[in-house]
């Protein structure tokens, strides 16, 4: 069984830890794919920041010196895909006006041919020509041409650069460089570290003269886990939930293992506590079917004597499991009369059996006009044990000690000895039911109800039982019971 036990508690901690587990590897990609998804989001954002940026500066007159004309031819090699070769002209303003004018003599007609003959005839002053081999498509070329021709009028800085990304609400570290080749996307770098996660975003802001920006930024952790705090908290409490509904499960086998003990021990320790008063009357009755020893007066008295006190003992046994099966203390009929304690506690001590090789001292110090109001049978039953307990747990030599005071209608009574003393890891315990600490764990037969029992009784009286006890120097009871 206790293996088995051993078993259940090695795979529900190796459960917990596996669901533990599984729930911090699901929270780290749920933790990622929230990152991700918020360097997507941005990457998106700066894409159309940028597009707004570059077609509010076509629809301006950004540029009162020069005029543009982009040409666009596609060359088709048989044995290989197709490419493009883009040509910007930069003309002068000034020779333009001059040339075709602005004459209200003049039809349309003449001025449109005078503006044609510009622009096929007259040198520019600025012309630039792009091989674009790698070019997605046509219209991708068109577009370069118009980024390339911004560029070359409004040249992007990093101040333009951040004071664009900055509507995102950015805080952004920029840096200009040019490849090696034509990139016409996008590209986006992801983050690489779980607490500081920075990501970078590379801008083709001029595709045709392989011009390139590249912004790097960092991700407040703790605005994704802001964004997860729902499901940071649903995992958390479902975790807490599962894992105590396990802690559950394996403290009832183990609470189910110990009243097994416990039972088990029960029965054998009531067998061995019946069998001593049961042999007593076996021998007192074969004693009575002897005439010889039956003739005999102060024989004859022993044996009674001896089966009177086996019955007693019968009897005070069962009345103990009796009581201690009460589920409630008020369940326990007292009789109350007034005692004389201190004569009741004499007897106690003249029916006393004292162990052969041990001494044992008592001293009564209650006073002789000390009368209580309890119930005898009960009261009797707990300085009874209380005495017993002294005589069993202790050394050869001990001292046992009765005090007994009154005071505004609170009878005090104190027994204390010089034995053995309780551990002080103990003392919380011994007043449970079937508890039975370092001493009681040897050789002492006993089932753990002595204190219990004792505890039961005093609470049915409406009174407290306390412990005072250092280990190998003795122990000392403390009793108050309300008088009426």
């Amino acid at each position: 069984m206790e293996k088995r036990i051993k078993t259940l508690y090695i795979i529900t901690i190796a459960a917990i830890l596996t669901f533990l587990g599984m729930q911090v590897y699901w929270l780290y990609g749920r933790y990622e794919a929230s990152l991700s998804e918020q360097e997507d989001m941005i990457l998106a954002a700066v894409q159309t920041e940028m597009e707004d940026y570059f077609n509010k500066k076509r629809t301006l007159q950004w540029n009162d010196r020069f005029l543009t004309s982009y040409t666009l031819s596609t060359v088709r090699d048989s044995l290989g895909p197709r490419s493009f070769k883009a040509e910007i002209r930069w003309f002068d303003r000034e020779e333009y006006n001059r040339f075709v004018g602005n004459d209200s003599m003049s039809t349309l007609e003449e001025k449109n041919k005078r503006e044609k003959s510009f622009w096929d005839d007259w040198i520019p002053k600025i012309r630039k020509t792009y091989e674009a081999s790698n070019a997605p498509s046509e219209g991708d070329v068109w577009t370069a041409m118009r980024k390339a021709d911004i560029e070359f009028s409004v040249p992007m800085s990093p101040h333009r650069l951040d004071s664009i990304i900055s509507v995102i609400g950015l805080n952004v570290e920029s840096r200009f460089f040019e490849t090696d080749t034509m990139v016409w996307n996008y590209s986006l770098t992801r983050h690489s570290s779980l607490l500081n996660p920075r990501a970078a975003i590379g801008i083709p802001y001029s595709e045709l003269e392989k011009k390139r920006a590249e912004i790097v930024f960092s991700i407040p952790a703790g605005d994704i886990l802001n964004g997860m705090w729902g499901t940071l908290a649903v995992a958390v409490l479902l975790s807490c939930f599962l894992i105590l509904c396990l802690i559950f499960q394996i403290s009832t086998v183990l609470k189910i293992s110990r009243l097994d003990k416990l039972r088990t021990g029960f029965i054998t320790t009531m067998i061995h506590e019946l069998k001593r008063p049961i042999s007593t009357l076996k021998m007192s009755v074969s004693g009575l079917e002897n005439e010889r020893m039956m003739s005999d007066p102060d024989i004859k008295k022993e044996m009674l004597a001896e089966t009177r006190l086996a019955l007693d003992n019968l009897s005070a046994y069962f009345s103990k499991l009796r009581d201690i099966t009460f589920n409630d203390v008020e369940q326990i009929p007292l009789n109350l009369q007034l005692i004389n304690l201190r004569g009741m506690l004499n007897d106690i001590i003249e029916s006393t059996v004292v162990p052969a090789g041990k001494s044992v001292k008592f001293i009564n110090e209650i006073d002789e006009s000390m009368v209580v109001s309890a119930d005898p049978t009960h009261l009797n039953n707990i300085l009874n044990n209380l005495v017993e307990n002294a005589v069993k747990y202790s050394d050869a030599n001990v001292v046992i000690k009765a005090e007994a005071s009154e005071n505004n209608g609170i009878a005090k009574i104190r027994i204390s000895d010089t034995g053995n003393g309780i551990p002080a890891g103990e003392l919380k315990h011994i007043f449970k039911r079937f508890y039975r600490g370092k001493a009681g764990s040897g050789d002492q037969p006993g089932m753990g109800l002595g204190l219990a029992y004792v505890k039961l009784l005093v609470d049915a009286h409406g009174g407290e039982i306390t412990v005072e006890s250092t280990e190998g120097k003795g122990s000392c009871f403390n009793i108050t019971l309300p008088q009426e």
